[in-house]
């Protein structure tokens, strides 16, 4: 999987319905609200333990970054396509 790919395996995004069913807050609802509302289920389920939820919580801090160096590469090309961008 590349960068900008998507992995055939990985899960379908959720919906707008399904967000709101998991009273999301619009804040978190992104391109990884498909893991963060399973994540969300079992830390009710098991009261917060930390230890409990490790598999899901892994699962969408990974894709967490993963959409922040998306996020961090599509700024850079843009900065870099601008006429008259400066370098730091």
């Amino acid at each position: 999987m590349g960068l900008f790919g998507s992995s055939s395996d990985a899960p379908p995004k959720a919906t707008r319905e399904e967000m709101r069913d998991a009273k999301l807050p619009l804040a978190y609802r992104d391109s990884c609200a498909n893991l963060l509302i399973p994540l969300n289920r079992c830390r009710s389920e098991t009261y917060y333990l930390p230890w409990k939820c490790e598999d899901e919580r892994h699962s969408y801090e990974k894709c967490q970054y993963e959409e922040f160096k998306r996020r961090v590469a599509k700024m850079n090309e843009l900065k870099e396509s601008r006429p008259g961008a400066r370098t730091n």
